[in-house]
């Protein structure tokens, strides 16, 4: 039982503490991911050592994607729908253009036909807009968050994204728990070798 409190203690610390350091690090996404994935394997770990097999752990790695996603985004998405600027913009120059790079640095012409000095980012090619197409931006005034398309923000569906992961990390914790308990009173040991099934 303490076992599986401790793994479940864990997923939830992972969930608050990622989206806690994405929120103290608005602006430098790199930090969070990098703890974050971190902290989701140190659970993948701790899956095995309450569980003694590896099929629930790989289970985890769908719901540690939507930790991972929503613990990171969600901050930076929240503040920009709390005090980002919304704006009606026309793309007028891609850095991608006449190169075979997928990296799109967007120069941006307001309707007043000022020229934005930050720059629209956008990694790849899929979906990706193309010069002269008019969209609508939401960019922070205090330039910790980079700005984003107004359609891609969404910190509510981050949020529930974060929720739902950590609820069936949660449930995930609790079935390893209670199988790797059955397993211990059955006698299978403790290699994992002979109990990948």
């Amino acid at each position: 039982m303490r076992r599986t409190v401790a793994v479940v203690f864990l997923g939830w610390a992972t969930a608050t503490g990622t989206a806690g350091l994405a929120y103290l690090t608005l602006g430098s996404r790199w930090v969070p991911i990098s703890v974050g994935v971190v902290l989701c394997l140190t659970f993948a770990v701790a899956l095995i050592w309450l569980h003694q097999a590896l099929w629930l752990t790989v289970l985890s790695s769908v719901p540690a994607l939507f930790v991972l996603v929503g613990a990171v985004q969600y901050a930076p998405e929240a503040a920009l729908e709390l005090r980002g600027v919304r704006e009606r913009v026309v793309i007028v120059a891609d850095s991608a253009a006449g190169t075979s790079s997928d990296n799109h640095r967007f120069s941006l012409r307001t309707t007043d036909g000022d020229e934005l000095e930050e720059k629209l980012v956008h990694d790849g090619d899929a979906w990706a807009p193309k010069v002269g197409d008019q969209l609508y931006v939401m960019r922070d005034p205090e330039g910790a968050v980079p700005m984003e398309q107004a359609d891609d923000v969404d910190a509510a569906g981050r949020l529930e994204g974060l929720i739902a992961g950590t609820a069936c990390w949660t449930l995930i914790a609790v079935l390893a728990g209670w199988r790797g308990h059955v397993r211990r009173r059955q006698g299978h040991g403790e290699s994992l070798l002979l109990q990948l099934a």
